[in-house]
C-alpha cells in the first residue's frame, strides 16, 4: 500500500494488516463512521496472538496510539463509537474526552455471562458515542424499537402512540442508552463464528444505521470476524476494514459472500428493531 492511495481502491473490501502500521498510507477524511472493538484490557488469546492485561497507563498509551492513527481518516462530521468492557471503560473515557466529544455511553446487556462467588455477574458491556465535530449524522427514525405493550392507554377509545395487531399491541419508542433487546450469536445462528468476542449483527446495526447515511462509509480498523463489515453491507452502506489475522480475514470473506443473498439481520425487521425473542413478529413484518 502506497501514500496517497483513492478510497474508492479500499472500499468494500477487507484489508489483512496491523492497523497501527497502514493507517498512514490511508486517505486522509473518507470515513463517516468509525466503529472500533479494540481488545479489552483482558488477557484473551485471538487465534494464537495474545493479548496480555496490562496497568492503567500503558491501556490508555494503547489507545492513544490507535486513535491518533484513525483520527485524520475522519470526515469532519463522523461519528466514532468505541466498545469496552466496564474496566476498560475506565481507561478508554479521559482518552476519548481528550480527543473528541463525547455525547453518550451505551450500556449493552449480554444474556450470557460468567458467575462470581464474591462479585456481581459481569452481563453488560458499554459502547462510547462520540463526534469529531458539532455537528454529526444521526437517524432516529431507523432505530426506533418495537416493544410489546403492557397497559395500554386509550384517548376516546382509541389507542394512544400504539396499535394493535393480530399478535398484540406494540408501541414504536425511542431507543435510549441502555439496550436490553441484544442476543449474542450462539452456535444456531448463522452469523455466529468462533471469534471468542465477536459482536453481533444487531448491535451492530443500530450503531450502522443511527449513525452512518444511506450510501456513507464505515471503517473498522479491529474487524475480528467481520460483523461491521457485514452489517455494513445489508444496510446499503460501504466499508473498509482492517483486520492482522489471515483466517479471521478469511472469515469475514466468507460472511460478506453470504450477505450478497442473506440480507436479514436478526432482531431487525419491517424497518424497526425487535425485542429479543420476538421471532413471530418479525417474520409477519418481513412479508
Amino acid at each position: 500500500m502506497t501514500p496517497g492511495i483513492k478510497s474508492e481502491s479500499i472500499l468494500d473490501r477487507t484489508i489483512n494488516a496491523d492497523f497501527l502500521e497502514i493507517a498512514p498510507n490511508l486517505p486522509r477524511a473518507f470515513v463517516d463512521l468509525l466503529i472500533v472493538d479494540p481488545p479489552y484490557n483482558l488477557a484473551k488469546n485471538y487465534n494464537g496472538r495474545a493479548f496480555r492485561k496490562t496497568d492503567h497507563a500503558d491501556y490508555q498509551a494503547y489507545t492513544e496510539a490507535w486513535l491518533e492513527r484513525a483520527l485524520p481518516l475522519l470526515k469532519s462530521d463522523a461519528s466514532i463509537y468505541v466498545c469496552a468492557d466496564w474496566q476498560t471503560s475506565v481507561s478508554l473515557a479521559p482518552v476519548l474526552e481528550r480527543r473528541l466529544n463525547v455525547r453518550n455511553r451505551i450500556t449493552w446487556q449480554r444474556e450470557k455471562g460468567r458467575g462470581a462467588n464474591a462479585n456481581w455477574k459481569n452481563c453488560t458491556e458499554d459502547i462510547w458515542f462520540a463526534t469529531v465535530g458539532s455537528s454529526w449524522h444521526f437517524d432516529l427514525e431507523a432505530v426506533m424499537i418495537k416493544r410489546r405493550v403492557i397497559a395500554p392507554y386509550r384517548e376516546e377509545g382509541q389507542p394512544k402512540d400504539w396499535e394493535e395487531t393480530d399478535d398484540g399491541r406494540f408501541r414504536k419508542t425511542c431507543p435510549s442508552n441502555f439496550w436490553d433487546d441484544i442476543s449474542i450469536p450462539y452456535w444456531s445462528m448463522p452469523e455466529n463464528t468462533d471469534h471468542p468476542t465477536q459482536k453481533p449483527e444487531k448491535l451492530l446495526a443500530k450503531l450502522i444505521l443511527a449513525s452512518c447515511p444511506p450510501g456513507g462509509v464505515v471503517f473498522d480498523p479491529f474487524l475480528g470476524s467481520g460483523t461491521t463489515s457485514v452489517a455494513a453491507k445489508k444496510l446499503g452502506r460501504r466499508f473498509c476494514s482492517v483486520e492482522i489475522d489471515e483466517e479471521y480475514c478469511l472469515w469475514a470473506e466468507k460472511r460478506l459472500a453470504l450477505a450478497e443473498t442473506e440480507k436479514a439481520i436478526q432482531g431487525y425487521a419491517g424497518g424497526v428493531f425487535w425485542e429479543r425473542n420476538t421471532t413471530k413478529e418479525q417474520k409477519k413484518a418481513r412479508r
